[in-house]
């Protein structure tokens, strides 16, 4: 074991959570699960292998890991979704570190799966986090979506062997209703940050991910699941401007109605 506490968060996780945490206790004696209103038997089957469950409202992706940064036993925290699994070369590179350094943080290349293809193209196969880091020094910030790493000027990243193997979606549709659900949640994200919509980034930019993962990072040899990664990006890209779009003139058409009131008034 070494000092470093594993950081999970979930929400009806059965179906994948017991083989994240096997290879977890392979690395730490404290697993936090933060768990925000399961109704399968995630719970249970955290409970069975000797985690700590921490049960909260949703309050968001960084804010709601930051609950379980909060209560961990160590300072050093290795922050995991309930369906990403570290493979053995990680396991023994984590076993290997020195983690004397506050000021470090670690970067990790990620396996993603489309059902039970392995993508080893695209953006997919070029996916990598800063995981492994002090809670000392860094927490999560606490936006709605994409989540980041709030870092100071000290900050270092290091990258570290092996793989978090995430196993993404198990299909086509369960894709397309992720990308959907966080495709609001990104126009959430820009409307509040001033970002605004327009035909280049509604048109011309979901083109420019299509050609870059597909041809540039050579998603098609991918094969059709490449294919079709490609063709949902394009899909979402839209759909998030198309969000953002729809909260802009929702704005307008109340500012044109307060104004119109303050005028008559």
């Amino acid at each position: 074991m070494i000092p470093v506490s594993i950081v999970i968060i979930t929400k009806n996780e059965a179906e994948i959570i017991a083989k994240c945490i096997v290879k977890a206790r392979l690395i730490t004696d404290d697993i936090i699960i933060v768990d925000s209103g399961s109704t399968d038997e995630t719970l249970e089957i955290a409970h069975s292998f000797g985690c700590r469950i921490f049960k909260t409202f949703w309050d968001g992706y960084g804010a709601n890991k930051n609950k379980g940064i909060d209560v961990a036993k160590y300072d050093w925290i290795l922050s995991i979704d309930a369906d990403e699994v570290p493979d053995e070369e990680l396991i023994k590179s984590l076993h290997t570190l020195t983690l004397d350094n506050v000021d470090v943080i670690y970067d990790i290349k990620f396996r993603s799966y489309f059902g039970k293809r392995a993508i080893r193209f695209g953006s997919w196969g070029r996916d990598h986090h800063v995981r492994l880091f002090n809670r000392t020094t860094v927490k999560w910030s606490e936006t709605s979506v994409h989540e980041n790493l709030l870092q100071t000027e000290r900050t270092r990243t290091r990258k570290i062997k092996g793989y978090l193997h995430h196993y993404s979606v198990k299909n086509i549709a369960e894709y397309d209703t992720k990308g959907c659900y966080y495709a609001k949640l990104s126009a959430k994200q820009y409307f509040r940050n001033g970002i605004k919509a327009s035909a280049i980034k509604l048109y011309i930019s979901p083109l420019f991910g299509f050609f870059k993962n597909y041809v540039l990072y050579f998603g098609f040899l991918d094969g059709r699941e490449g294919w079709d990664i490609a063709m949902i990006t394009i899909r979402n890209t839209r759909r998030k401007y198309y969000f953002l779009g729809q909260m802009e003139n929702q704005a307008n058409k109340k500012r044109l109605v307060e104004d119109k009131l303050i005028i008559e008034y």
